[in-house]
């Protein structure tokens, strides 16, 4: 893992003009109309390690990778956020589509797969399911959000991406195994830490934020995907803390990996 990003500059997967950039998330009153879920999207079928429906997401929800000029993306992870008002409710679907009938009307979802999270509890899904990210994780949990990091305090690890990752988990939080290639298993927490030494001097706001939780939290590996890829939501208020990494970019060799304290499952 540290050698995946070392050298690797830290992205801030999200973006400040584009309507869905990153992974959005969409909030819904406790009476979200439910709609049904099917499963088996684009060849691939997660059921049998997915949770049913109906779910509480609505006809009109924000899917990754889709815009308000075209919400109904054809490529890419299209994952589906929603969370509930009032019962603290969380479901993550992956490769999401809407479903319509002849007329057009959405009358429910499908996806390849789905996980519901409470998140008033710590209790994970059952070990070995996949969830909407590799490693079983949830993805809200990790992302990264300005109404938080705007207020100068980020209370938890980052979700990160790297290209690669051994094929076994730790006993927890990671669930499963992202793949079959070396270094270091998805799911570690923190599976990286920005060294005590880097200096956060240089930042402000909520890029001050961001690093601060990089020391405190760490990073965890939720994905394969691109190096050091941070997830978030869009918001045009994220502006001046691009600009900050810009001009004082944040490599992977400033982080360390931290040793795993919990059991190595092999899978």
């Amino acid at each position: 893992m540290g050698k995946q990003a070392a050298g690797a500059e830290l992205h801030l997967d999200l973006g400040t003009t584009e309507d869905y950039y990153g992974i959005p998330g969409n909030v819904v009153d406790e009476d979200q109309p439910l709609l049904p879920l099917s499963f088996g999207v684009d060849g691939e079928d997660n059921g049998d390690e997915s949770d049913r429906g109906p779910v509480f997401v609505p006809a009109d929800a924000a899917i990754e990778g889709g815009s308000s000029a075209d919400p109904d993306p054809d490529e890419g992870d299209r994952h589906v956020i929603a969370v509930r008002r009032g019962t603290c409710d969380l479901i993550e679907l992956y490769a999401a589509e809407r479903v319509r009938d002849a007329s057009g009307t959405v009358v429910g979802w499908g996806a390849a797969s789905a996980a519901r999270w409470d998140l008033s509890s710590n209790r994970l899904r059952q070990a070995g399911w996949t969830s909407a990210d590799a490693a079983g994780l949830p993805i809200l949990p990790g992302l990264l959000d300005y109404e938080e990091a705007g207020s100068g305090a980020i209370t938890h690890a980052l979700r990160f991406t790297l290209p690669s990752a051994l094929r076994l988990h730790l006993a927890g939080p990671a669930l499963r195994a992202v793949g079959q290639h070396r270094p270091r298993p998805a799911g570690l927490r923190p599976a990286l830490r920005l060294k005590k030494s880097f200096p956060t001097s240089r930042y402000t706001g909520a890029a001050r934020a961001m690093v601060v939780a990089m020391k405190r939290y760490g990073l965890v590996s939720a994905d394969q995907g691109s190096a050091m890829y941070v997830t978030g939501t869009a918001d045009p208020r994220w502006a001046d803390a691009l600009e900050e990494f810009r001009e004082h970019p944040l490599d992977g060799g400033s982080l360390e990996v931290v040793k795993p304290w919990r059991r190595v499952v092999r899978c």
